[in-house]
């Protein structure tokens, strides 16, 4: 196929990422996976570029100059330059990059273009790409690049944006040689402030060494080195940095700098410092700009244009400080990226998703969309079976877009669920989806503007990995990873109910099918994966066949929706390797092994194979495949087999020669390459899907033989068309007429689908949203419904299959008796067991599914206990094991006291020899100072260890430090705290003294071991007390609860291993053995009892002897004296003289019996009380033990922690030592680069001088050359009149006015003036010359001068000019080296005086380590309260500290105290003198607030109002008379009221029985109104009818007199209400003035 056909790229849909650029005014271009697209905002027309290379890198674009870049993605990468719009490839710029370019920017100033690679060599690159040449280049400089950027006004100056940095490159020039300059940015904290750059210390030696010693820089503290470690340290060490995310080069070449926190700054490249232009976080900020992050700055002629996230944009107007919003812009959605255009007319705008907006602020302030590329991950693309070839996409994010067979966008319809997997039906326009959550989505597809969802099936738990249709559109077929397969009615008259499940022998990699007319079947194909073996791919081909016709019934179909195998026809095929995907093609399968690598071609037998039969299947033909995860697809007419892998290729071949292929390159490798192909209906167009480059692409497939295979691919699709035009003409009206799927009627299609099978139902309601269902994985599956039913169709039948389980059971009754009665005839008539039974087979296989899942549960178990039992067994080798001491405690008997040992390990190897080789160094220590001692020489020993030595046995513990001495164990070995002056002393010293430690504890361990003991032989006793005592209550008949200790789980932690019986409550396992072995000795106890139990002997004995057998001394409270007989017999009165005796006798032993009795419980409690003294008394003495060991523990811990102080000082002091050593070599390390670098920029100025001064001497040859040529004029015109020559001399200094070295821009442009900074024009010479050409024409000839005169002097003229010009370019050449050089030589002096400042630090450095060693500290105890220094801090500083001797302090606190109490004593005669004024000052106060009381209570009395009924009491004196009055005239009122309430009540009751007659007569005319009431009501409603049909103009004229007349009526009532308010305010005048008169207050009365 490869000389026959060929794949060309229709049209390219996509948007990899935000980067979008103007390659002209007009046109943009973006990257689109493994292409470049071009939009022509204006026309809407698009082109596409494929990639040259290996996918699309990094895009950069110029417009002015039309110029565009990228790189590619593959190992080592070159980047492209191209020109716009005849896309011309100008060259190729292959860099040392070795994996991939970050970013690239082409300079607005020239042939230049910046570029930065990725890890590991993070370089940046500036190149001249009309030659590519690289320019200049800095390694390891762009770590965290992701953009670079040209300053507009001078090419010679870059910043790199990072994610957390801002980094400013200047490329200084000198000659030919150019070399990049960084200069980093010091961004603001997160909070606005400025940072301050980490200084480290200085180490100056000075007067007093802090407490915890010199303080080191983080680097030293970490013991980082390297280039690295400063930086890394100051991240630690430092405030959080802004976060860079926009950047915009100003008109005055300074950078506008949007952070993500809010910020925006202002920063000068040249001091590299930046300032806050706006802080959201100060009180006076915009709300405006208060969530602003700026994720996009470009500058516009009205200012700086600003995006934020929250959809809206910016125009800042900036002056100096002061920032305020001239317009903002309401967007429709987040933008990633705005830019203009090189005109700067449009302003384009792109987001993530895919939308480009532009807005000309020229013309209008409205945003206008431009397009809607569809961008995102696509999942898969299909062509729906239609003339059109319109193709359907969907996305990760849900959305389902439409598309012409030309690329544009149509509609979409968001989903709002994840998708998975997509199929079109070829018998109706709709479209299947699938999705993460388990749904099956129908998608009405008719309006391609308006997609809309009209069904939705929830099949699954898991993603819908597979749909698909069969090419005749009877069945639409799903996979998932669950092995099940449903199967599903596609038409929409049968509302896509689903027809049943199958399950298949694995998860399902790959599904297809094939449609056999002739024999009416549909084959499906499933790939499948066994889930025991590892690889993931899958060994096993499913081919199920199912019939074309209706399949609707319960014999097709099971309750549970499983389909019969009567129906369905299940063939299972292994292949010898794994494969990864497969398609089926009639007998044929096509499938690609990944483990090979290769295409395989499968021929299927002919014959069905029904069961568990599995064949094996051997490839016919192997073919080199892709690379990679591949996906396979066949054309409609089955001839082309195209396949896309992991590799981003397309290869289409013939399916019977599958060696020749066409390919093409549409995805990138890099990005996964490509998802999924389909074929269009006539098989010429392929749609592919890239897997992560977000890119859709469209190829045509043109063959050069188009009289055969085209024709033949038109035939099939006009055949299958014709075939299912019926179809359609059927199924698609049904499909428009279907409602859209919204909230209402769920639960009834859920049901109608369960319980009907295949019946149809109307969609119209929904129970809950759609979101909701789309995403809640809990809502139940299609199978998990058909199982409920299931399940209540059996709770509904439980009563019948009771039944059903009797009448079995009585069946087995019955045939269990046959076989007892054949048991029992003759060999002849007698029938072998197996003949009984009804099903061998289902025998066989239940028991083996039974032993089976039994041994499986079985090896379960066991894995789990062997599991547990290697956890214990690790837990208890490392915890428990392992110690010499384990963890316990002794609990005091009578207290909550309790006292815990040491928990020890036993020492290391290591430490073992570590602490002997100390001794044994020590040792010779030793031995050498005694020795030097002796011979009392001093050249060896320092004074202050042979003073140590001495006092070694005299030292108290004050000096040295602890109490182990005291306690007895020190070591002998221990240095003195005044001699340890080196690093190994001190490591020494912490050996010994975790030596002392170790003794400490394990001397405490072994007194603890022997108080444990005793408290064990304390509770035996204690117990052998209790039972004693016990016997002896038993005795008494007492019942008291007697307290019986014992060992805690901490006092005995190895219980707490061992589990007892009684601790399991589960039921123990027996087996058979086990069993008859408990039987066994339950019989043996048994017989064992029964013979303890039988002492006839001893009752045959105490019958005999009567009773009075010798009793022991234990016995005699249970002896009983027995009556005589005949006391019971006879009465008192008929006992003869005999009997009287023996009773006497009998009282007389009773009473001495009872005396005895009485002694011995006397006895007995005074022994029960000892035994419980006995057993208070010894364990209060135990007590007191553990109380003594409990005061050797404190103490013993006090030693350790003391010991434990020192090793922790001398852990820091060696700690702070090697942070000076870290130091030191840090510094040595910096100080050797320093010095290199010196070297090396000292070498760059000598050679920079030597070419400086070659370079001047040429210049100055040229200068003097230019001179000549002046003076040497005249004599090159000798001939020429004198006169002549002056005018020509004249006119040979004449020059052309040249356009200035400036370019100016458009007017709309921001940038008014663009300054060609750090270059000459290099067509200026050229330009002079032009210019000269007006100056040399024949019109400006003097009068009279010879022709050949003038063009002499012409040729002069011009050779003195461009020597004039060759002079003007050296002097800015040199100038340019001159200041070269001065810079190099100002860094070597910078570099001169860090080499000088390394020295001094090292020396100071070197003096403060030797001060730190000889400075020791020293732990001296102090005894409580004689500590007078601040504890405030947890550390106190004992730096200015004095010791005192104890008397001093003594005297000095008498004095103290003296004057304290003479303080005192003034102190309480000041306090009595002040509480005597006090309370003068009270009483004064009250008093005064008494007589404001009573002023104001006189004032009260006089203003108080009094009426004439009081005024006329207090004026009358008869005041009796007056009383008995008014009592007469209120008995009259009483009796007269009392009599008008009878008459009252009267009337009352004779008007209640009036209105209960008429009550009833009311009664009575309601019920004859109600009867009549139907006929009344359609009278009115007759009467309404005719009333609206032909009274509604004079209805309206009535109601409109009545609003009139009620407007009159309210005018009426508001003047009335008006009148009245007036005289109501004159009546309450008239009130007041009246009330006044008849109420005179008292200082009005006049008293007679």
């Amino acid at each position: 196929m490869d000389n026959t056909a060929n794949l060309e790229v229709r049209w390219v849909q996509g948007l990899t990422n935000k980067s979008i650029a103007f390659v002209d005014n007009k046109t943009v271009c973006y990257k689109c996976g493994n292409y470049i697209c071009f939009l022509n905002v204006e026309t809407k027309m698009r082109n596409v570029l494929q990639s040259p290379g290996r996918g699309v890198g990094a895009l950069t674009a110029n417009g002015n100059n039309r110029i565009f870049a990228f790189s590619e993605q593959k190992l080592f990468p070159s980047i492209f330059v191209y020109t716009f719009p005849d896309l011309m490839l100008t060259n190729e710029l292959k860099g040392t990059a070795q994996l991939e370019y970050t970013s690239l920017a082409l300079s607005e100033g020239g042939p230049y273009l910046a570029c930065c690679s990725s890890l590991p060599d993070h370089i940046i690159t500036v190149w001249n790409w009309e030659n590519a040449e690289p320019i200049c280049t800095q390694p390891q400089a762009a770590q965290d690049v992701i953009s670079i950027v040209f300053n507009p006004f001078n090419w010679l100056q870059l910043c790199t944006l990072g994610t957390t940095s801002l980094t400013v490159w200047n490329i200084e020039k000198s000659a030919n040689f150019r070399v990049l300059k960084p200069g980093v940015v010091e961004l603001p904290a997160t909070d606005g402030s400025i940072v301050k750059k980490l200084v480290h210390t200085s180490h100056a030696v000075s007067e007093k060494l802090p407490y915890f010693g010199p303080e080191m820089p983080p680097s030293a503290i970490t013991g980082l080195k390297g280039d690295k470690a400063e930086s890394i340290a100051a991240k630690l060490f430092t405030k959080g940095r802004l976060t860079p995310t926009a950047i915009c080069w100003t008109a005055t070449s300074q950078l506008y700098v949007g952070c993500a926190e809010g910020f925006l700054l202002l920063v000068d490249p040249e001091s590299l410092s930046s300032s806050v232009l706006f802080n959201p976080k100060s009180v006076d900020a915009m709300p405006e700009l208060k969530q602003c992050n700026f994720q996009g700055l470009t500058l516009s002629k009205n200012g700086l244009i600003a995006v934020e996230k929250e959809s809206l944009m910016h125009c800042l107007e900036i002056k100096g400080t002061h920032i305020n919003i001239t317009k903002t812009w309401q967007l429709e959605g987040p933008v990633a990226a705005l830019t203009y255009s090189p005109d700067y007319e449009l302003l384009l705008l792109s987001s993530n998703t895919g939308q480009i907006y532009m807005l000309n602020p020229a013309l209008s302030d409205k945003i206008v969309k431009v397009v809607d590329v569809l961008s995102g991950n696509f999942v898969a693309a299909a062509f729906l079976p239609t003339s059109k070839n319109i193709s359907v996409l969907v996305k990760e994010s849900g959305d389902l877009q439409l598309c012409s067979e030309d690329g544009i966008h149509l509609g979409s319809l968001s989903l709002h669920a994840e998708i998975t997997s997509l199929a079109c039906c070829p018998i109706a326009q709709y479209a299947a989806v699938g999705t993460a959550s388990g749904n099956v989505l129908f998608i009405d597809l008719n309006k391609e503007q308006q997609p809309r969802l009209v069904h939705q099936v929830h099949l699954y738990h898991t993603p819908v990995d597979h749909l698909v249709f069969d090419r005749e559109g009877h069945y639409l077929v799903t996979g998932a990873s669950d092995s099940h397969v449903f199967v599903l009615d596609a038409r929409p008259s049968k509302r896509f109910s689903v027809i049943g499940y199958t399950v298949v022998p694995g998860a399902i990699l790959s599904l297809s099918s094939h449609c056999v007319r002739d024999c009416e079947q549909v084959k499906v194909l499933a790939l499948c994966h066994r889930p025991e073996y590892n690889s993931c791919d899958g060994n096993l081909l499913t081919l199920l066949t199912l019939p074309t016709r209706n399949l609707a019934g319960p014999n097709f179909v099971d309750r549970n929706g499983c389909l019969s195998t009567h129906v369905l026809n299940m063939s299972t095929y292994e292949v010898p390797h794994p494969l990864q995907s497969s398609v089926l093609g009639g007998s044929e399968v096509f499938a690609y092994c990944n483990r090979r690598r290769t295409l395989q071609r499968f021929q299927l037998p002919q014959d069905n194979l029904r069961g568990q039969q599995v064949v094996q299947l051997i490839p016919e033909q192997e073919v080199k495949g892709h690379s990679g995860p591949v996906s396979l697809v066949l054309s409609p007419h089955q001839l082309w087999l195209a396949s896309v892998g992991q590799d981003g290729m397309l290869c289409v071949r013939e399916t019977d020669s599958m060696e020749h292929f066409i390919e093409l390159q549409c995805h990138s490798r890099r990005l996964g390459g490509a998802r999924s192909v389909s074929f269009s209906t006539d098989s010429h167009t392929l749609l592919t899907v890239g897997f992560k480059d977000g890119s859709l692409v469209c190829s045509n497939l043109r063959t050069k033989d188009v009289g055969a295979k085209m024709k033949k691919a038109a035939g099939y699709s006009q055949s299958l068309a014709d075939n299912l035009t019926n179809k359609f003409s059927k199924e698609n009206p049904i499909l428009i007429d279907l409602p859209q799927w919204s909230e209402g009627s769920f639960e009834k299609l859920n049901d109608g689908e369960v319980s009907g099978g295949t019946d149809t139902m109307d969609v119209t309601e929904q129970d809950g949203s759609y979101n909701s269902q789309l995403s809640d994985p809990s809502h139940p599956t299609w199978l998990e419904r058909k199982q409920k039913v299931a399940k209540e169709e059996t709770k509904q039948y439980s009563e019948t299959k009771e039944n059903l389980r009797k009448s079995i059971k009585e069946l087995r009754d019955t045939i269990q008796e046959m076989m007892h009665e054949n048991e029992n005839l003759p060999d002849i008539e007698r029938l072998e067991q197996h003949e009984f039974n009804l099903n061998v087979d289902e025998q066989r296989r239940l028991e083996a599914m039974v032993e089976e899942e039994a041994s499986r549960v079985k090896n379960e178990i066991e894995w789990e206990i062997l599991a547990k039992c290697y956890l214990h067994d690790v837990l208890k080798r490392e915890c428990w094991d392992s110690m010499k001491f384990k963890g316990r405690a002794i609990k005091a008997f009578h207290s909550e006291h309790m006292v815990k040992n040491y928990t020890l390990k036993e020492r290391t190897k290591k430490e073992m020899e570590d602490l002997r080789r100390v001794q044994t160094m020590r040792k010779v220590e030793k031995a050498v100072y005694t020795q030097s001692g002796l011979k009392k020489s001093s050249n060896t020993i320092s004074a202050k260890e042979e003073e140590g030595l001495e006092d070694h046995r005299t030292k108290s513990d004050a000096v040295t430090g602890s109490f182990s001495a005291h306690l007895g164990y020190s070591n002998p070995y221990i240095y003195g705290q005044f001699s340890l002056n080196t690093t190994e002393q001190r490591i020494n010293q912490i050996i010994l003294l975790q030596d002392v430690i170790y003794h400490i504890k394990t001397a405490f361990n072994t007194e603890f071991e022997a108080v444990h003991k005793q408290k064990v032989q304390e509770l035996n006793r204690v117990r052998d007390r209790n039972r004693h005592i016990r016997e002896i209550m038993q005795e008494l008949d007492m019942n008291e609860k007697l307290w019986e200790p014992s060992l805690s789980n901490s006092e005995w932690p190895e219980r707490m291993l061992t589990v007892d019986d009684s601790e399991i409550k589960a039921e123990r396992y027996l087996t058979p053995d086990q069993k008859e072995e408990e039987e066994r000795k339950k019989l043996e106890e048994q017989r064992h009892l029964t013979a303890k139990g039988d002492k006839s002997r001893e009752r045959a004995l105490d019958d005999m002897m009567d009773g009075v057998l010798e009793v022991k001394k234990d016995d005699i409270l249970q002896m009983e004296i027995p009556l005589p007989e005949f006391v019971l017999t006879k009465p008192e009165i008929q006992w003869s003289d005999e009997e009287k005796k023996v009773h006497k006798e009998f009282e007389k032993k009773t009473k001495e019996l009872n005396e005895e009795k009485e002694k011995y419980k006397k006895l007995l409690e005074t022994e029960m009380k000892k035994l419980q003294a006995a057993t208070r008394d010894a364990t209060a003495r135990f007590d007191e033990t553990l109380t003594k060991l409990f005061e050797k523990k404190v103490k013993c811990e006090m030693t350790i922690y003391q010991e434990e102080l020192k090793i922790a000082y001398l852990d820091y002091s060696v700690l702070i030592e090697k942070e000076m050593t870290n130091r030191e070599l840090g510094l040595k390390l910096k100080l050797e680069k320093t010095l290199a670098y010196k070297n090396k920029i000292g070498e760059e100025v000598k050679r920079h001088e030597e070419e400086l001064q070659l370079f001047q001497e040429s210049y100055e040859t040229i200068v003097v050359e230019d001179k000549v040529l002046d003076k040497e004029f005249r004599k090159e015109f000798t001939d020429v009149p004198t006169h002549f020559v002056d005018h020509l001399y004249k006119l040979f200094k004449r020059r052309p006015r040249v356009q200035k070295l400036r370019t100016q821009t458009d007017s709309s442009s921001p940038l008014k003036e663009q300054r060609l900074c750090g270059s000459q024009t290099p067509d200026a010479l050229g330009k002079m010359l032009k210019a000269m050409e007006e100056l040399d024409a024949p019109k400006n000839i003097p009068e009279g001068l010879n022709p050949s005169i003038w063009e002499r002097f012409c040729l002069v003229r011009r050779t003195k000019v461009e020597s004039e010009q060759k002079v003007k370019i050296n002097a800015l050449t040199l100038a340019e080296m001159q200041a070269f050089l001065q810079k190099r030589l100002d860094e070597d002096k910078a570099t001169q005086q860090d080499i000088k400042n390394l020295s001094d630090e090292l020396e100071c450095l070197h003096n403060e380590k030797n001060r730190f060693l000889a400075d020791i500290m020293v732990q001296v105890l102090l005894k409580q309260g004689q500590v007078e220094v601040s504890t405030i801090d947890l550390t106190p500083d004992y730096t200015d500290s004095v010791l005192l001797h104890r008397s001093v302090v003594e005297d000095l606190n008498k004095t103290i105290r003296m004057f304290g109490e003479r303080k005192i004593a003034s102190m309480v005669e000041c306090k009595d003198f002040r509480k005597g004024s006090i309370r003068l000052e009270w009483e004064h106060k009250m008093m005064r607030m008494q007589i404001e009381d009573l002023n104001n209570k006189v004032k009260n009395i006089q203003k108080l109002r009094l009426t004439e009924e009081q005024q006329d009491y207090l004026n009358r004196t008869d005041r009796d008379s007056r009383v008995s009055k008014q009592v007469s005239i209120l008995e009259k009122t009483i009796a007269f009221q009392e009599k008008t309430h009878l008459k009252n009540v009267q009337l009352r009751i004779k008007k209640i029985q009036q209105l209960n007659r008429q009550a009833a007569m009311k009664a009575a005319q309601n019920t004859v109104l109600e009867q009549e009431l139907p006929n009344m009501q359609v009278a009115v409603a007759e009467m309404k009818h005719i009333y609206e049909a032909t009274a509604s103009e004079e209805h309206q004229a009535t109601k409109t007199e009545e609003r009139y007349q009620e407007i009159v009526q309210k005018k009426k009532l508001k003047t009335c209400v008006k009148a009245q308010a007036e005289e109501l305010a004159f009546l309450q005048l008239e009130l007041e003035r009246l009330r006044m008169k008849n109420f005179p207050s008292l200082d009005n009365l006049k008293h007679n």
